[in-house]
């Protein structure tokens, strides 16, 4: 067990969802879990104070970590005792420019990176936010490994009839596999729920399907939950209900069918055909 939060006389601020990783044994899986090489970069989310960091390192070509809590970097530089193929960048993590990161720290390495991946113990609070940040980056991320709720990381890798809007955003850019569940005395402090370790391989192609139309045809179908699909894709999407029931059975989907039973491939093909419906009256 690491007790690097103590020894520094570190107070977890509740307001940032901070529970530090105490478990070295657990640190190396999850690093092994993100499969690093010695050619790539990794971006790290809420480093901390290092549980990650110093084997991200090892084995990392290059990694950038992004701390919000400017308080926690002398604490993760003295973890990373003299590392040279580090950058540290105080900020958060839904707003900086990770294409911006990846060319600076590409200039520093002096060549072009293997793989790309991403890295983080995640606050509970901005996780949503923080997947799909990741994912809608734009860079050509081999893996993103994330620790999260069990709950959440239930939720993400879902299957129908037990979809959600998050298990479906997160399955139109990637496949996601829960790797293995954390118990709340591996941190500190101790959280109230358990976590989960995430694996998210995104698809690096590009959609065939427009993402916007995607997914405002996927909030529509999710906006009502247990309503028919008839009905929320009416109110949500400014149809009546004839045209609803139309462009479903054009999709190949019962219109008396829920959200949650659709598969990511049938919101594909009923975004598509919302689309081109659109497109031909407008």
């Amino acid at each position: 067990m690491s007790s690097r939060p103590k020894a520094h006389g570190i107070v977890p601020r509740k307001s940032l969802g901070q529970h530090f990783l105490t478990d070295d044994a657990v640190a190396r899986r999850i690093v092994a879990a993100a499969e690093v090489g010695k050619g790539d970069l990794v971006f790290e989310i809420g480093p901390g104070t290092g549980a990650l960091t110093v084997h991200l390192t090892r084995c990392a070509g290059w990694v950038v970590a992004v701390e919000l809590d400017q308080v926690l970097i002398p604490v993760l530089r003295d973890a990373l005792g003299g590392a040279q193929n580090i950058t540290i960048v105080h900020g958060d993590a839904l707003e900086v420019d990770f294409i911006h990161l990846a060319r600076e720290a590409e200039r520093t390495f002096g060549r072009p990176f293997e793989a790309m991946r991403f890295v983080a113990n995640l606050p509970y609070y901005i996780t949503s936010a923080a997947i799909r940040r990741i994912l809608e980056c734009g860079l050509p991320i081999t893996t993103v490994v994330l620790t999260v709720q069990t709950e959440v990381a239930e939720r993400v890798t879902a299957q129908p009839p037990d979809m959600s809007l998050l298990a479906v955003s997160v399955q139109f850019y990637g496949r996601p596999e829960l790797l293995f569940t954390i118990s709340p005395g591996q941190f500190h402090p101790q959280p109230e729920v358990e976590s989960a370790v995430l694996r998210i391989r995104p698809h690096n192609r590009p959609p065939d399907v427009d993402a916007q139309t995607f997914f405002r045809v996927a909030k529509a179908g999710f906006s009502q939950p247990r309503k028919q699909l008839r009905n929320t894709l009416a109110v949500g999407l400014g149809l009546n209900k004839a045209q609803a029931e139309a462009i479903l059975r054009q999709s190949g989907i019962e219109p008396s069918r829920r959200a949650e039973t659709l598969s990511v491939e049938e919101w594909k093909r009923l975004a598509s055909l919302f689309m081109s419906n659109k497109e031909s009256v407008a």
